[in-house]
């Protein structure tokens, strides 16, 4: 498995050989690069640094911590954290960028690094391109042992973390309190297994099912927080007559909500619930990226706000969010970003502000997912054949597709009447994606399946 070296941060399976996985050697490697980078561009010796709960996690941890004192970097180690209690640390230590030691929803033969920069905000793809060039660069000098760095160690940012979003106006702990909501949780054993009952708790759920949130990294099932990896979630919502399950990924920047009648309430459908709870008490723009819903799209109109597409990558969601002053932005594999708590994926908030909004609703769960236009998408994938041409590939679907709408700000999205198809190249997966979405599903299963054999002939036709 090679390296994956993208804006989604430095990405591989544990074990192997250097350069062709993650292990120790190219850990030790990146790391150096990003303190190097950061000493070069950020103005600041200090490195905030996070994991979830995998298994490899603390061997990983340890590699970062000694790269970077070794170069005169003081680190600030939160151990087990998420990914947005990291990126809220950053800009409270005043640091110059912050490392989270997860591979987000891969599995648990995966680590990563995502790098943070002072803002505590994915680095850019201009950043990306500097420390790579930095890491293969052979001279960089380690300090003697009167200027190395300092280590210290800080658990109570998840605490902070929960503090924080108390604090945000569109959270409403006295309605969900009142509500007295029943709450199945599954967590993944990683570290929302931590941060979700101390949130539940502070919000004024008490009646919280836990499974699965033992943080010692052996994941019970696929980690991605799809349908198909929720069925005992489901199972249990139901069983228990609550009134609600929530997934989280290991990182704890991806929510998916499973309705009290055990069906989901959809992925794409979580930001689109919170995005309508905000526009119904602030009118402003909202951001996604090109692959999620029209449903937000939809939602936003009607609200009297503009809706603007991305290209996919928190930091390019982010980034338009910025241009356009979106109010709430996001992506749709349940990713929220509310710019009032700061600009990053965030499970926890995401769980806090659709409380307020489904107790504010005063029905179930169900009953609010029925309010929003019911969009079906498809979502396929094909293994990346490292000896094709991709670009030429899409260059050939946007011939074909010609007479539609084509946007190729990455990779290339075709927009039907009614329907939409998006085909990328993944930041995190040596896969191409394609997704589509229709009003029916089949439709859009079509849609996909048409596209996938569209890229299997032309990649035949390049081979002869």
């Amino acid at each position: 498995m090679s390296l994956i070296k993208s804006i989604s941060g430095i990405r591989g399976t544990i074990g192997g050989f250097p350069g062709a996985n993650l292990t120790p050697i190219d850990i030790m490697k990146f790391t150096l690069a990003f303190g190097e980078w950061v000493k070069n561009n950020e103005g600041n010796r200090k490195i905030v640094i996070g994991r979830d709960a995998r298994v490899s996690g603390e061997m990983v941890n340890n590699i970062v911590v000694g790269s970077l004192l070794s170069i005169g970097i003081d680190v600030v180690d939160l151990g087990l954290s998420t990914t947005p209690t990291v990126e809220i640390a950053v800009h409270e230590e005043k640091a110059g960028g912050g490392i989270i030691i997860t591979a987000s929803h891969n599995p648990k033969q995966w680590n990563a690094l995502k790098l943070l920069n002072s803002h505590g905000e994915f680095i850019s793809a201009k950043a990306g391109e500097e420390l790579l060039r930095i890491a293969e660069d052979k001279t960089i000098e380690f300090e003697d042992v009167n200027s190395i760095g300092v280590y210290s160690s800080d658990s109570s940012y998840i605490d902070k973390h929960i503090e924080k979003i108390l604090k945000l106006k569109m959270v409403d702990v006295e309605a969900i309190t009142k509500r007295n909501f029943k709450v199945v949780i599954d967590c993944v054993n990683s570290t929302g297994g931590i941060a979700l009952p101390k949130l539940l708790k502070a919000l004024g759920v008490e009646q919280v099912t836990e499974i699965y949130c033992e943080p010692n990294g052996n994941f019970p099932h696929n980690p991605e927080p799809l349908p198909e990896n929720l069925n005992e979630l489901s199972v249990t919502v139901k069983k228990q007559n609550a009134d609600l399950g929530i997934s989280v990924d290991p990182d704890v920047d991806r929510l998916a909500l499973v309705c009290e009648d055990g069906n989901m309430f959809g992925e794409e459908y979580t930001l689109v619930a919170v995005a309508d709870y905000i526009l119904g008490k602030k009118k402003g723009n909202t951001v996604s990226n090109l692959s999620s819903t029209r449903a937000l799209s939809d939602v936003t109109k009607k609200a009297g706000g503009e809706y603007f597409a991305s290209a996919v990558g928190e930091v390019n969601v982010v980034e338009k969010m910025k241009e356009v002053k979106a109010v709430i932005g996001g992506e749709g594999n349940g990713g929220i970003i509310y710019p009032e708590l700061h600009y990053g994926r965030d499970a926890m908030v995401g769980i806090a502000l659709f409380l307020s909004h489904l107790a504010k609703f005063g029905k179930t769960a169900s009953l609010l997912r029925a309010k929003y236009p019911s969009y079906y998408m498809a979502k396929k994938k094909i293994d990346l054949d490292l000896s094709v041409n991709i670009d030429k590939l899409f260059n050939e679907v946007e011939k074909k597709y010609s007479k539609y709408p084509v946007n190729t700000i990455d990779g290339v999205k075709i927009d039907f009447e009614n329907e939409w198809v998006h085909l990328r190249r993944s930041n995190t997966e040596p896969i191409i994606r394609i997704y589509s979405e229709s009003n029916s599903t089949t439709t859009a299963d079509n849609i996909a399946n048409q596209l996938m054999n569209d890229l299997q002939t032309f990649s035949k036709k390049k081979s002869e």
